[in-house]
């Protein structure tokens, strides 16, 4: 499953840095598809849906940090735990019910964000 950012985020940011996906923004900022991807231009997302990788898409918060559930993948392929969790000083990222996926599910997103690099 993706990971969430609770409200009782504090805005720190160390989170930020620690996604290998760029999957979390800054509260009230606009995300990319193209974002720490190799994604460009139109793309078919795997749940069929065609995008525009370069275009800005609508914060999920505009309160505090926000994960992408589309860009996240727990980290698999990268670590051995969702890395933003790790740093989290008040423990506010955590799986999110919304999103509950397999292990594959989150592999197939890493491959498909980042190519076979």
């Amino acid at each position: 499953m993706a990971i969430i950012i609770t409200d009782e985020c504090i805005n720190c940011g160390a989170c930020e840095p620690e996604c290998p996906n760029t999957a979390i923004y800054e509260g009230a900022d606009d995300w990319r598809y193209k974002d720490g991807t190799k994604l460009r231009g139109k793309i078919v997302l795997p749940s069929g849906e065609e995008v525009d990788a370069d275009a800005p898409f609508t914060p999920i918060s505009d309160d505090v940090y926000y994960i992408v559930p589309g860009k996240c993948t727990e980290c698999k392929g990268f670590h051995d735990e969702p890395q933003c969790a790790a740093v989290c000083p008040v423990d506010c990222c955590v799986p999110d019910d919304n999103y509950v996926e397999s292990e594959e599910t989150l592999l197939n997103r890493q491959a498909f964000l980042h190519g076979d690099e």
